[in-house]
């Protein structure tokens, strides 16, 4: 979020750039690996239309902690969302939270208060409790017909990510084996034909080298929501960066608008 020398911070920029200028939104739905439900079986969406942020994370710098991202939910929007998940007889129950930060510390760069503000509601929703993927698979298909009511939907997780061993690691930012071969087999996977992408995408989650690239999956299972609402749109890795334990890749679907 501060260190805007790293590669990954002008391509957020630059995804955020489009999306302002050319997608145009009337609403963001955001998806992040920082909120999980706490009942099995339900999602849940934040319908507060004045929201916080959530500084959920120990040990960074204060300047972390200072951290402003203006923003503003909808109860339209999230009414929106709700009518759609249960039309797809997933339980999902409406409460009143704050940005969580793999929501806004993303955000804050993409959309940047004062160079592309994002001038439209933000309504976040929940990952389930479980780590199944193709019920997040399914929560994505719920609601892909909100992209035809111009509203954006956006998963915020990682590629992969091992703090446990980002921690261990020290000197070259070469990545691990696992990083690497993960990576690509993430790439090939979304890519995939839509027809036969919930299958491959779940079969990454029983792949040798999964357990290493996520020790839990919840930076995983955000793509799985992405793709299931791309419907029959192409998966497309737009960029990635593989560094230590971490992927940064950055994944569209669909074209963008010219």
């Amino acid at each position: 979020m501060y260190d805007t020398d790293h590669p990954a911070y002008k391509k957020l920029q630059e995804i955020g750039k489009e999306i302002t200028t050319k997608v145009k939104p009337r609403a963001v739905v955001v998806f992040s690996a920082h909120w999980q439900a706490e009942t099995a079986g339900q999602v849940q969406i934040n319908t507060a239309e004045t929201t916080n942020l959530i500084y959920d994370f120990y040990g960074f710098p204060q300047k972390y902690y200072n951290a402003k991202f203006p923003n503003v939910g909808s109860k339209e929007i999230a009414s929106e969302v709700m009518e759609a998940v249960k039309a797809a007889n997933i339980d999902i129950k409406p409460v009143q939270r704050g940005l969580d930060h793999g929501v806004w510390a993303s955000f804050k760069v993409a959309f940047d208060p004062e160079s592309n503000p994002l001038k439209v509601p933000i309504v976040q929703t929940s990952l389930f409790s479980s780590e199944d993927a193709h019920i997040h698979y399914r929560l994505g298909q719920a609601i892909s017909h909100l992209r035809s009511h111009n509203i954006q939907i956006i998963v915020s997780g990682m590629a992969v990510h091992n703090l446990r061993d980002m921690q261990l690691s020290s000197g070259s930012s070469k990545p691990l084996a696992y990083t690497a071969s993960f990576d690509e087999a993430l790439k090939k996977a979304v890519e995939s034909p839509s027809e036969e992408r919930a299958k491959v995408m779940a079969e990454l989650l029983e792949r040798p080298d999964a357990r290493n690239a996520h020790p839990t999956f919840d930076h995983l299972l955000p793509i799985f929501v992405g793709a299931g609402a791309a419907g029959e749109d192409v998966g497309t890795r737009l960029w990635t960066l593989k560094e230590k334990s971490l992927s940064w890749a950055q994944y569209r679907f669909g074209a963008v608008p010219a």
